[in-house]
């Protein structure tokens, strides 16, 4: 009998130990897990990293690349393309004034009354959709459309505000689709975007296409500017302060546009204007450089994306790429490390399934249980039960992404003060404004914060009190507006 007791103690024991052993083993895959993951965050940190010094090569490069696209078409990666704007709103206009922004399933229509130096004295506008078998037909039935819609917008609001007798409706027409601009109010279609597909319109003047369906309608409005968001971004900048030399966009896409010295653009052949001063388009999201830190997150979609070898600078700074770059390191993390659990989360392996403004709030979530990243987590993703130390970990990630974006589109800006020589103190303490627009730099605090500090540390502390930022709104309406004010007859 004791045999069979001391045998049972004995098996007892056993069984203790091995369930023991289990949990150290459990434990230890755990921890080495939680290395393993901790391990890929540091990598992705050291090779997202933008130091003083790299940020300053980055600039240098772009101004490098600024010099060589104004010399000739096809010089660089960066268009810098000659908008004819030789003049921006003075603040001094003065009537009533229309734009039409067409950039994707819907446009939007805009009436503005200026009252010269009492600025904007009243505006109205109106979003219509786009019938989708529009954007697949021809040409005269999508301006006849738009005609048509401007029309019934204009009478409606003219009883209102009357034109001067004489005075003939003008229009600035924001196009969001590529074009080879030949003058102010001329440009022809290189290639639809966005899902158009209207094949007699390409190579056409869009500016004439849509004359002509003004006047079938009968309609007498002037296109006095064919313009795009960051041309109007920095028009609606310099109309509100004189200061402004300078207009970027920051949301899904990003851009940059600046006031250039005539002279100074080798590949214009035309006479100069009398301002001395040309509006240049950079579409500085095609700037590349080998000082660009590139992860192989970064390599990764941009292979998959629609335009591979295109728009890198885009791909690093802009809102339609920061939450998906950030999915694709939680994704690796979730398969190497079990970072979720034992297994991968069906939801995070769908592309772009994560947004900038998902991860906005994510990064800028304040509470001690980080409620905030708890709640994307579940709803966008699919995860539940994550860890305080988990959620901790991926904030944390939202500002390694966040931050490289950021700092690089302040190199980019930094390259453009150099071109224009305003990157050190100018006479009379003279200031220089750059006007922003875009959801990335209105809603997500943390990377605007970031954008404007690390500029001034890169300037220095006595050029960066003469640099300002102003939040330009709606460059694509109102500075469409404006630009068609300033061009007016």
């Amino acid at each position: 009998m004791r045999k069979v007791v001391v045998g049972a103690a004995v098996v007892g024991g056993a069984a203790v130990v091995g369930v023991a052993a289990v949990v150290v083993r459990q434990r230890m895959k755990s921890c080495g897990k939680w290395a393993r993951a901790m391990a890929l965050v540091k990598e992705f940190e050291e090779k997202c990293a933008t130091p003083e010094a790299k940020l300053k090569q980055v600039a240098d490069a772009m101004t490098v690349e600024m010099h060589a696209g104004l010399a000739s078409e096809g010089g660089s990666k960066l268009k810098m393309l000659i908008t004819f704007v030789d003049h921006l709103p003075t603040g001094d206009e003065d009537g009533v004034f229309y734009a039409l922004d067409l950039g994707g399933t819907n446009f939007r229509v805009l009436q503005l009354q200026l009252g010269g130096r009492g600025g904007v004295v009243n505006q109205k506008f109106t979003e219509v959709s786009i019938p989708p078998a529009l954007m697949r037909g021809t040409s005269d039935e999508l301006f006849d459309y738009i005609a048509e819609k401007l029309a019934n917008f204009a009478a409606e609001e003219e009883q209102m505000f009357h034109q001067p007798p004489g005075k003939q409706r003008e229009l600035g027409f924001t196009f969001s689709f590529p074009v080879m601009q030949t003058s102010i109010n001329s440009g022809t279609l290189i290639r639809w975007t966005k899902g158009f597909a209207i094949h007699d319109a390409v190579g056409q003047d869009v500016v004439a296409e849509l004359t002509k369906a003004l006047k079938r309608r009968g309609v007498e409005m002037r296109v006095a500017a064919l313009v795009n968001d960051t041309i109007g971004t920095l028009a609606g900048g310099r109309y509100t302060n004189k200061d402004v030399y300078l207009g970027v966009i920051l949301g899904t896409g990003t851009n940059a546009a600046y006031v250039e010295r005539a002279q100074a653009i080798p590949k214009w052949h035309g006479s100069l204007p009398k301002s001395g001063e040309m509006v240049i388009n950079m579409e500085w999201g095609n700037f590349r450089s080998s000082h660009l830190p590139i992860t192989e997150y970064d390599h990764a979609l941009d292979v998959g994306s629609v335009n591979p070898g295109e728009q890198i600078f885009e791909k690093l700074t802009s809102g339609m790429y920061l939450g998906e770059v950030l999915r694709r390191v939680l994704l690796r993390m979730a398969a190497e490390a079990s970072f979720f659990g034992v297994e991968v989360p069906p939801k995070l392996k769908v592309p772009f399934v994560l947004s900038t403004p998902d991860m906005s709030a994510m990064h800028q979530d304040t509470s001690s249980d980080l409620r905030e990243v708890d709640n994307k987590l579940k709803t966008v993703l699919e995860i539940s039960n994550t860890s305080l130390k988990t959620r901790r970990v991926v904030v944390e990630l939202c500002n390694i992404v966040a931050t490289r974006g950021a700092r690089l589109a302040a190199a980019g800006i930094l390259g453009i003060l150099k071109k224009m020589g305003r990157d050190t103190p100018q006479e009379g303490d003279g200031k220089t404004a750059i006007a922003v627009d875009g959801g990335l730099y209105e809603h997500y605090t943390e990377y605007r914060k970031c954008l404007e500090n690390t500029l001034g540390q890169l300037l220095g502390d006595k050029t960066a009190s003469s640099i300002v930022f102003e939040h330009s709104r709606d460059g694509s309406g109102i500075g469409a507006a404006l630009l068609a004010a300033s061009n007016s007859l």
